[in-house]
């Protein structure tokens, strides 16, 4: 299978970019379709390679065919490797191509001609009113109309050729003719003009929410200052800086790179990043990450990795590709919009022709009832505003240091009632300190450097913490023989001598005799040749605010877990600092032993179940759960891969604000469909009785879709 992007352009309407996805995935050579209507973004997954040229042709006639004006052509880049989203969401204005400012223009030129023929529309209408002759006050008022409908009338005829007859665009000229041929002139060229003033406020409410949305996510830095050989400065792109370069970051300047701080000191301010509010302080050796903004005084910093594989980087392809990822709601709004429209223009048709003959009643009657029902007949409130709150969800978790892959794993987080909780590194800060050392038989220099030999070559934060205990100088040439053993620690053979460090019970499977130390501290056992030596007490701290969002997570119903290989004294510790339930802890388990546990809880939960961990060392259980949560994980690329929802920092009470933000999401979904759907009846119903008339109609169609567009967009402006 071969993935594809391209952008299409001119897309306006979201039911049209509907029709569209579902034929062109009746394409042979097409194995799926998506397109994300705020961004205008086409991803295709193809069965086989194919020439672009004469498919992007066939793809254009295809929605050029739904909606006249619309073609489709590939995301243009300026660097091979740079990310398509600046396109997308014209955050970077300078990497557009001149053929696209061309379109802009022309584009803009036309909505200047139809808005000033609308304004005029409305000034002819309001004189109207003051015109006492029929005939010249009907005059004005196909004046008027043509003035505002031109467009409408236009893009009608050209779906007329088409074979098009459930455009939107057709049904509102329909019903204004009719309305003319009923002799309701003003009725008719009001209806228009508050049609096309809604369509506007429509675009300008979309468009405002895209802007809300393009400045979350305007992390990168449209340049960067390369330090040449010389010492002076360079304006480069970053997407041209290679690893081991030095850059220059100035005082309110983007963060453009990963890298280590090589010259002096400053603060960093990462919010648009990680949420966080406190600026970071950094200084030489301090690795950053690009996307923040430098506070304080200039800094030099070495590059540790092309843009490509930066963290401003990472987090754009993350959004931008989390619209592809569309949740089941979504899907239905979809299919149920096919249904829609030919069934209520079915039943407009049904009324204007049965109860005329069933009543004996004026057709005309009838007739101007079933315009109503060809008004209401587009389901734009839902087409666009379901996809926008989740486009505004996913947009604001990312502001706020959460990066969701999808709106799918949005919708399943809104359902979950358990949660299982790794211990190191979730709850716990993971920043290990050697608290005490026990000897047996031998000196702590002894002990540290049998720790240290067999330690050496791990990444776990306790290695690290044994790692940074001070101690006479390594002799790493004479570390032989590693070897990991999972869930249990560390075999190496140092200066001759078998080395085991690890928990008790690799020393005891290795037959060596030793009592269990009990303690609330992570206890590593350290061997040599067989014989037990000593023990090292290694401490951990509670994340801040973790016993207050365990406690928020229980009064929202959520069965709460927690699975570690840590022995059961640290894990009845931990757990009762934070509120778990002890029966609902789980302790001294391997890899495999907590993937087992999992599966038992997943078939005791009823809606799914979250797995929160850190992301290198439960890629399995992360992999199992409905949803994985990898916490501080956004430098790791194990991490994202393993994960549906990444938290950028080690706030543990981003827990508690995804679940939250999925529970609003899911309540202004339900409000958008009861809105839409409620008023659309409610309008039918009374127009079938005679109670409604075309003005009402509009309202239930445009009003509505402006009012759900405005409860979507609402979540960006969540505090």
């Amino acid at each position: 299978m071969l993935k594809k992007e391209y952008i299409i352009k001119n897309l306006h309407c979201t039911n049209c970019a509907s029709k569209i996805e579902a034929n062109i995935k009746k394409m042979n050579i097409v194995s799926d379709a998506n397109i994300d209507f705020y961004t205008g973004k086409l991803t295709l997954t193809l069965k086989e390679e194919t020439d672009d040229e004469p498919f992007i042709k066939k793809l254009s006639f295809i929605c050029d065919k739904i909606e006249p004006g619309t073609f489709v052509k590939t995301i243009d880049y300026i660097e091979e490797d740079s990310s398509p989203l600046e396109e997308l969401l014209n955050i970077d204005e300078e990497i557009i191509k001149d053929e696209d400012s061309e379109e802009n223009r022309k584009e803009h030129i036309k909505e200047l001609i139809i808005n000033s023929g609308l304004i005029v529309s409305i000034f002819i209408f309001l004189i109207s009113f003051f015109i006492d002759s029929n005939f010249n006050k009907n005059l004005l008022l196909v004046i008027a109309y043509f003035l505002s409908a031109t467009d409408i009338l236009i893009i009608s005829l050209k779906n007329i050729k088409r074979g098009n007859f459930l455009d939107e665009n057709f049904l509102m000229s329909i019903a204004t003719i009719g309305a003319f041929a009923l002799g309701d002139f003003s009725e008719a060229v009001a209806v228009m003009i508050f049609y096309k003033i809604g369509e506007f406020f429509q675009e300008k409410a979309v468009a405002n929410s895209k802007k809300s949305i393009e400045k979350l996510l305007s992390l990168k830095a449209n340049y960067a200052n390369l330090k040449t050989s010389s010492g002076e400065l360079k304006k480069v792109s970053p997407e041209t800086i290679k690893i081991g370069e030095i850059i220059t970051i100035k005082t309110g300047e983007k963060i453009p790179l990963d890298g280590t701080v090589v010259t002096g000191e400053s603060l960093i301010d990462n919010s648009a990043l990680t949420g966080e509010s406190i600026p970071v302080s950094v200084k030489v050796g301090t690795t950053i990450l690009s996307g923040g903004i430098l506070l304080g005084s200039s800094i030099d910093v070495e590059v540790i990795s092309v843009y490509s594989d930066s963290t401003v980087s990472k987090i754009i392809e993350l959004v931008k590709n989390a619209n592809s990822r569309k949740p089941e709601s979504e899907k239905f709004i979809t299919k149920f919009a096919r249904f829609y429209t030919p069934t209520v223009v079915a039943l407009s048709v049904i009324i204007a022709i049965f109860p005329p003959f069933i009543l004996d009643q004026p057709f005309t009657i009838w007739f101007g009832r079933a315009l109503i029902f060809l008004v209401i007949s587009c389901p734009c409130a839902l087409v666009l505003s379901i996809p926008l709150t989740f486009f505004s969800s996913i947009g604001y978790a990312s502001k706020n240091g959460l990066l969701i892959k999808g709106g799918n794993y949005l919708e399943k987080i809104s359902k979950i009632d358990t949660i299982v909780f790794d211990k190191t590194g979730t709850i716990t800060k993971g920043n290990f300190k050697v608290d005490e050392i026990i000897l047996n038989n031998c000196t702590e220099e002894q002990l540290i450097l049998c720790a240290k030999a067999a330690e050496y070559l791990s990444n776990h934060p306790i290695a690290k913490a044994i790692l940074d205990y001070e101690s006479s100088p390594l002799n790493k040439e004479a570390i032989l023989n590693h070897e990991e053993i999972p869930g249990r620690g560390v075999s190496v053979q140092y200066m001759g001598d078998e080395i085991l460090v690890g928990n008790y019970l690799l020393l005891r499977e290795a037959g060596i005799e030793i009592t269990p130390y009990d303690t609330f501290k992570t206890a590593i056992y350290v061997a040599k040749n067989g014989i037990y030596i000593g023990i090292i007490l290694i401490t951990d701290q509670i994340k801040d605010g973790a016993s207050e969002t365990i406690k928020s997570l229980k009064e929202l119903g959520i069965n709460l877990y927690m699975l570690t290989g840590d022995s059961n004294s640290i894990a009845k510790n931990v757990g009762e600092k934070v509120g778990l339930n002890p029966s609902n802890i789980f302790s001294s388990l391997l890899p495999q032993d907590k993937v087992e546990h999992l599966e038992k809880i997943k078939s005791k939960s009823k809606n799914g179940v979250i797995f929160v961990g850190d992301g290198i060392n439960d890629a399995p259980v992360l992999a199992l759960a409905d949803v994985g949560v990898a916490m501080g994980g956004i430098g790791s690329d194990i991490a994202i891969e393993s994960s549906d929802v990444v938290i950028m920092n080690d706030e543990f009470e981003k827990i508690n604000t995804l679940i939250l933000l999925a529970k609003k999401n899911k309540k202004i979904l339900i409000e958008n469909i009861i809105l839409a759907l409620g008023i659309k009846i409610i309008v039918m119903i009374l127009g079938v009785l005679g109670y409604a008339n075309l003005w009402l109609a509009i309202f239930a169609d445009v009003g509505v879709s402006i009012l759900a567009i405005l409860n979507a967009s609402k979540i960006l402006n969540k505090k």
